[in-house]
């Protein structure tokens, strides 16, 4: 790999990067319109998010936690909040909805549950660097949650919705392995051993294959699911509803949570976007390999609203203290 292929591949991933917000719905659209050729992608979407996860693993390192550990009170409090708190919140309003729509749809429901009982996303600690957040806490929320999610997210499920689901948790639980935790384990050994010289090497060009793997996982998913969606159900409506809601008040209840407690900036942000993202990409091949299609839906319409409002949100609760932050190091 010579340096003139490197900086073409980090030109492209720049150019990427710009673009982020909108590869999703790109993603949506070619599944929609092109079913017929990315549901053959489908049984490759499980590689497709072990090479993301393996990309972002790639630039962590063990020496970054240590501060971290030692002062465990944000990692707990992070785990409450979104693996207790969040989860029931958002199987209560959407039970509350659902139920006073006319037209009650477990599925729904369901597809919430799985939503929210997955990993935070990676995507997560894009919006912590760019608002100055403490970035050692905030890797360590995403690899923590990420590899003890083949537990959590089956249990979430079977507490919320055992009686009306059939989860097969035994296979969610090697699938969520063989995605998120096996590839981190990897990346994070490769990055230690080879004292960071493998992906100084590499990463110029996984990083823009990630943003593709991504786009093409979308549009797998999608085709599977969207040809079959009636846009003229109201349920569908509702779904959208809830997503944009959710989106917005999980974020804003986390940046609550940090006020309470009496965070400070950086370690706000930290537990901010990490407790309001979810792996969606995780969430939709999950649903599309053990539930019924219908319930990848608020994984699927959840895709067009989580970055962007992750980044108006984040204007919203942090611009002021990313601003003075950065005046500060400057002076």
């Amino acid at each position: 790999m010579s340096l003139k292929q490197g900086e073409t591949a980090s030109f492209i991933d720049d150019k990427l990067t710009q673009f982020m917000p909108l590869l999703p719905l790109l993603g949506l659209l070619l599944g929609f319109f092109l079913p017929g050729v990315f549901i053959h992608l489908q049984p490759w979407t499980p590689w497709f998010i072990s090479l993301m996860t393996f990309a972002g693993a790639l630039r962590m390192q063990v020496k970054e936690f240590g501060a971290v550990v030692k002062n465990p009170f944000p990692i707990l409090l992070f785990f409450v909040l979104a693996r207790i708190l969040l989860p029931l919140y958002v199987f209560f309003i959407t039970n509350i909805v659902v139920g006073l729509s006319g037209t009650p749809n477990p599925d729904t429901i369901t597809g919430f549950v799985l939503l929210f009982s997955t990993p935070t996303a990676a995507s997560a600690f894009i919006w912590i660097v760019t608002f100055r957040g403490n970035k050692a806490l905030g890797l360590s929320l995403v690899i923590i949650d990420t590899i003890l999610s083949p537990l959590i997210m089956p249990a979430t499920l079977s507490i919320l919705r055992g009686g009306d689901v059939v989860i097969r948790s035994g296979s969610i639980m090697a699938s969520m392995f063989f995605m998120v935790v096996l590839p981190t384990i990897i990346g994070i050994t490769l990055n230690e051993t080879s004292r960071s010289k493998i992906p100084a090497r590499i990463s110029p060009f996984l990083n823009p294959l990630s943003k593709i793997s991504m786009l093409l996982i979308i549009a797998a998913n999608a085709s599977l699911t969207l040809p079959n969606i009636n846009f003229m159900d109201f349920q569908i409506w509702i779904i959208t509803g809830l997503s944009f809601f959710f989106c917005v008040t999980c974020l804003m209840l986390a940046r609550l949570v940090a006020f309470i407690f009496k965070f400070d900036y950086e370690k706000s942000v930290a537990l901010t976007f990490p407790s309001g993202q979810r792996n969606t990409s995780v969430t939709i091949t999950i649903a599309a390999s053990y539930f019924p299609e219908t319930i990848a839906l608020p994984a699927i319409i959840n895709i067009l609203f989580q970055q962007m409002l992750s980044g108006l949100v984040g204007k919203l609760l942090f611009r002021k203290g990313a601003i003075h932050l950065q005046q500060k190091a400057v002076r």
